[in-house]
């Protein structure tokens, strides 16, 4: 695999904290069984109980978001350095770097 090749560690380096069991116990859909999973099981209950009113469960909630945004982060610098290598590979050819901010507004004074 390239990503081995270029020195890029995949996976998270999250725990899986839950278990398969409590997972299942829980009913959580296999698309949700992540390394977040541990939080989402008492956030699950808690909207249970609260009848999935949008202003209960907030610090649950936070948790479990927080949790998510950390592993996308995560896998967009998994990505990055995938990327990097794989420029630093074929920067043998001829490649033209393209600028995202024109010349004339980079310089404002």
């Amino acid at each position: 695999m390239e990503a081995a090749a270029a020195g890029v560690q995949l996976g998270s380096s999250k725990p899986q904290i839950a278990t398969q069991a409590e997972m299942t116990e829980a009913r959580l859909p296999l698309s949700y069984r992540d390394q977040c999973a541990h939080l989402l099981i008492p956030l699950n209950k808690c909207r249970v109980a609260e009848y999935y009113l949008p202003w209960k469960c907030e610090p649950e909630r936070h948790a479990y978001e927080k949790c998510q945004y950390e592993l996308v982060m995560e896998r967009m610098i998994q990505m990055q350095k995938i990327r990097e290598a794989q420029e630093a590979k074929s920067k043998g050819g001829a490649t033209i770097g393209v600028s995202l901010i024109p010349p004339s507004t980079a310089k404002l004074s």
